[in-house]
């Protein structure tokens, strides 16, 4: 909890934005204040016969103070939406920016959809409660304090009474508090559950439809729901039956101050205007209390969202960083090398005393069964996961020991499920990053540079003038690079289809065509070593021959591991490793396995139909 609490000094306004809101909030409190004084001047002085131009004048003046009271409040509503609202942005951004950098067994336990409820809705809760508790609570004290002074300077007996009063309704209050917070955050847990799984079928109901599971989906959907229903009502019972027991106690409070300034008045102690005066101030006392439980759902669930925060802040990724993070060379392929790498889910071992190497610019073919463990092996070279024994090296260097930001720049991946993201074609190629221009870029020639005019498709040349360029792009710096990398895996055509071109809107697209626009991000990326998880699994044969070539060359002076169950898409690869149940069972050069007819790869060649 003292996480979760340290990470709400987001929250703190700035110097000049905490002195407008102090002002704004005094005047807020002091205000309402006056307005009971003017009334007991009012009363008295027209007991007393006072002229009626003196009483209008006092009219006149309860009548600003109580139009400045409201302007006031409307001021400090303003600065506190204000700067909570920039607060919260703040915190909202340290929570994604921590769940992002998670590793996948966290995000494999939770659900998208539970997590955009922990990071958004949990910080509006928040962010409620911060305008709420300047409104309501500090001003709401502020205004208590200033009543209670009022009193004891008018009848010190009241001012007791009144205080001990405020006093067992406070503490009272804070008991009820504390059986409040708990259902209001079993509410929140059971609606985040809730809305996780939502996502998560809305997600796949194309396979649902397709294959009948329809009902079962609903039926589950009805269990979540009622199990939201169930803490949501627990919840606003608690704060119905607080609402109620409190209207009871301020009404009997009320009635008792009442009483005694009517004694108070028939004694001779009090004038008429004091009596009215001191009712009036009792039922401002009544007022903060009766805000602070309309806002007690607020806290509830503030608290719940401040609690939920700190669990997510104190979730900490198996990926530690590097206390001296060493950078991987910044051009040429790397090496690569696993060395009696293990690893294990939880409980579940996946992988066992895998041994690799791959030399600057060769290339691995890993082939076996669904389930055997290949994905996971290009997650550790990668970095997505580290090795529960052995040491993964690329470049000479043991990835735990490599800087991050090195790591993503010089290794990059394809997989077969591609993320396309709302925006124009330029924002799903360069992953909404700034691209340098063709002669900013270090060493090595660009896809297509060497590339016989004749041979590139359509009829003109990347970035040279012709009809209608303006509306593929090209009028920015690295935008050359770009409708390069577009040609160079057969997507030119596709482009000049795009109204707009580069900065047209993303569109519907074939599942062939996000595999192809992956395939262009990686070219942009132009890293050191590829990782092709099943890269072509979702291309029709055309397709697949299309880019063959743009495989080629992407691989061309690049380390890459692929991942296939296609044994045609491993044809040039120089080694293979086949893997059954997380060991490497068979390792060498492809041509020679391919010679062997006893090898398992030749095996599963001639199972699959192809030529060695």
């Amino acid at each position: 909890m003292a996480t979760s609490f340290a990470e709400l000094r987001h929250l703190l306004p700035r110097r000049r934005q905490a002195v407008a809101l102090a002002v704004s909030v005094t005047a807020m409190t002091a205000l309402p204040l006056a307005g009971p004084q003017l009334t007991r001047a009012f009363v008295d002085d027209a007991i007393g016969g006072t002229g009626l131009r003196h009483l209008t004048l006092i009219a006149l003046g309860y009548l600003a103070v109580a139009v400045a009271g409201q302007a006031a409040r409307m001021v400090t509503t303003w600065l506190a939406s204000r700067l909570a609202w920039d607060g919260t942005d703040r915190l909202r951004e340290r929570l994604a920016r921590h769940a992002l950098g998670l590793d996948l067994r966290f995000h494999a336990r939770h659900t998208p959809g539970e997590l955009i409820e922990r990071v958004d809705g949990d910080v509006v809760a928040v962010a409620d409660f911060v305008v709420a508790f300047l409104l309501d609570v500090v001003a709401g004290v502020l205004l208590l304090g200033g009543v209670l002074v009022v009193v004891f300077a008018v009848d010190p007996r009241l001012g007791g009474v009144l205080l001990v009063y405020c006093v067992l309704a406070g503490w009272g209050m804070a008991r009820a508090q504390r059986l409040a917070v708990p259902s209001a955050a079993r509410s929140r847990a059971a609606d985040a559950e809730m809305l996780g799984a939502l996502e998560e079928r809305l997600a796949g109901a194309e396979d649902i439809r397709a294959n009948g599971a329809g009902e079962h989906v609903v039926r589950r959907f009805h269990q979540s729901a009622a199990a939201w229903y169930r803490a949501e009502l627990r919840g606003s019972t608690v704060g119905s039956g607080l609402i109620a027991g409190t209207a009871v106690v301020f009404a009997a409070g009320t009635a008792v101050v009442l009483a005694m300034a009517a004694w108070g008045r028939q004694s001779g102690t009090l004038t008429v205007g004091t009596a009215v005066l001191l009712f009036q101030y009792t039922l401002m006392v009544r007022t903060p209390f009766e805000r602070l439980i309309d806002r007690l759902r607020d806290y509830q669930a503030a608290l719940a969202g401040v609690a939920r925060i700190g669990e997510l802040l104190a979730e900490r990724s198996t990926l530690t960083e590097p206390a001296r993070p060493r950078p991987l060379p910044e051009t040429g392929a790397l090496g690569l090398e696993l060395d009696g790498v293990g690893f294990a889910y939880d409980d579940e071992r996946v992988l066992s005393d895998v041994t690799l190497t791959l030399a600057p610019g060769e290339t691995l073919g890993l082939v076996g069964r669904t389930g055997s463990g290949k994905t996971t092996l290009g997650r550790l070279v990668l970095r997505l996961h580290d090795p529960v024994e052995g040491v993964v090296r690329v470049g000479g260097i043991d990835l735990r020991e490599a800087d991050p930001g090195s790591l993503r720049r010089r290794l990059c991946v394809v997989t077969q499920d591609v993320q396309l993201f709302s925006g124009s074609v330029r924002d799903n190629l360069t992953l909404f990053r700034p691209v340098a221009a063709d002669s900013d870029r270090p060493g090595g020639d660009w896809p297509g540079e060497d590339r016989p005019r004749d041979d590139w498709p359509g009829e003109n040349w990347p970035g040279e003038d012709r009809p209608g360029e303006d509306r593929l792009g090209g009028d920015r710096p690295g935008d050359g690079r770009l409708l390069a990398a577009l040609a160079e895996v057969g997507l030119a055509e596709w482009l000049a289809g795009v109204p707009g071109g580069l900065d047209g809107e993303l569109g519907g697209v074939s599942a062939g065509e996000a595999q192809l626009l992956a395939f262009a991000r990686a070219f942009l990326a132009d890293p050191g070593l590829v990782v092709l998880d099943e890269a072509s699994s979702r291309l029709d044969p055309a397709t697949e021959r299309r880019i063959e070539r743009g495989i080629d060359r992407l691989l061309a002076g690049r380390t890459g591991v692929l991942i296939a169950h296609r044994l045609s898409s491993l044809a040039k690869v120089d080694k293979i490793a086949v893997i059954a149940d997380g060991r490497v069972v068979e390792y060498g050069r492809r041509e020679d396995l391919a010679a062997d007819p006893d090898s398992a790869f030749a095996r599963l060649l001639g199972l699959a139909g192809v030529r060695g």
